[in-house]
């Protein structure tokens, strides 16, 4: 059944179109993402309640919601004297679906061990980037993460960035075009048939969609919401930061799903969350678009608006910081 409460956050006036990384405009990530903790707008939840089924679900997504910050504090962003901070390992794993050896990194909790089992998410990059744009020092998620960990405001988690371009006939992007584009969304077979099983091989993982997350910038937020609304029953926790256009019909072609599609009848995950930033010149309405069709569905949903931020860490940053805090915790 569908859950016919919304949650509804100030809508973004947002951008252009497409999608875009670190080249040029389309991916400035130079920029600095620390930014001072300002409390975001949030309109009232609609007051229709009736049909909804399962009331610690709903109890989470409402603390999901009193939780949401528009922008990280700035303090929770910076290496702590005296703090061993992990870093991302890179990995390789052979991907049938593209026929290759394939890069992905990987970061563990700071006292990681083999003797505990741990959530995953996975952080997908946007166009034209690699398993190295997430894992950036100005994403901040090494430091981030450490430091809510320890603080107590995010569970123990492995960060799994992957090389989410797959395609047997060229090893990467040439082009911002469709045959490239459907390169993008072929990741879907290979996380589900080769990545997912190569990281519960190699690491202490906990299984089942309570343990799982996923979310991604841009392109990436493009394949994370299409991934993670196929396989429900996979993630539990879905996220997209200035997602690119073309999950749904009428948001660019190719498109993965058809707007009314773009809801769950069943399998419902734990947490839906889309960023957009106001400045964002890249990515046109899409993030807009998508909340708006969710809510037309009446699929709970969190909406969250970073004033003045485009299309780069700025926005990333605070999606994250807030994915991070409520993820593994419904």
């Amino acid at each position: 059944m569908r859950l016919n409460r919304i949650a509804a956050f100030a809508l973004a006036a947002c951008m252009t179109v497409s999608v875009g990384c670190g080249n040029g405009s389309a991916g400035n990530l130079d920029k600095d993402t620390t930014a001072e903790t300002v409390a975001p707008t949030v309109s009232p939840a609609a007051d229709d309640t009736e049909d909804i089924e399962g009331v610690e679900e709903d109890m989470y997504f409402k603390e999901c919601s009193e939780k949401l910050e528009e922008k990280a504090p700035s303090e929770i962003l910076k290496r702590r004297e005296g703090v061993t901070y992990p870093r991302f390992e890179a990995a390789t794993y052979y991907s049938t679906t593209a026929e290759r050896e394939t890069p992905v990194n990987v970061l563990l909790p700071q006292d990681y061990s083999e003797d505990k089992k741990y959530p995953v998410v996975y952080v997908l990059h946007g166009y034209w980037c690699d398993q190295n744009q997430m894992t950036a020092e100005n994403m901040h998620i090494a430091a981030m993460l450490t430091n809510l960990i320890a603080d107590g405001e995010a569970e123990e988690m492995i960060v799994v960035s992957p090389y989410i371009y797959c395609s047997k006939e060229q090893a990467q992007c040439t082009a911002m075009d469709t045959a490239n584009t459907l390169a993008y969304d072929n990741f879907i077979n290979d996380l589900t048939t080769e990545l997912m099983p190569f990281i519960e091989e190699n690491y202490s993982v906990a299984v089942g969609k309570e343990n799982t997350a996923i979310t991604g910038f841009s392109m990436g937020g493009r394949e994370a919401l299409y991934i993670g609304f196929t396989y429900p029953d996979r993630f539990g926790y879905i996220g997209a930061a200035c997602p690119a256009p073309g999950v749904i019909s009428g948001t660019g072609e190719p498109h993965n799903l058809e707007r009314e599609d773009f809801c769950f009848t069943d399998n419902l995950p734990y947490l839906v969350m889309i960023s957009a930033g106001t400045k964002d010149n890249v990515v046109g309405d899409n993030p807009k678009i998508y909340h708006e069709a969710l809510e037309q569905n009446g699929t709970q949903h969190l909406w969250h608006e970073v004033e003045g931020t485009g299309h780069d860490g700025n926005t990333v940053t605070p999606h994250l910081y807030n994915f991070f805090r409520m993820a593994f915790k419904a």
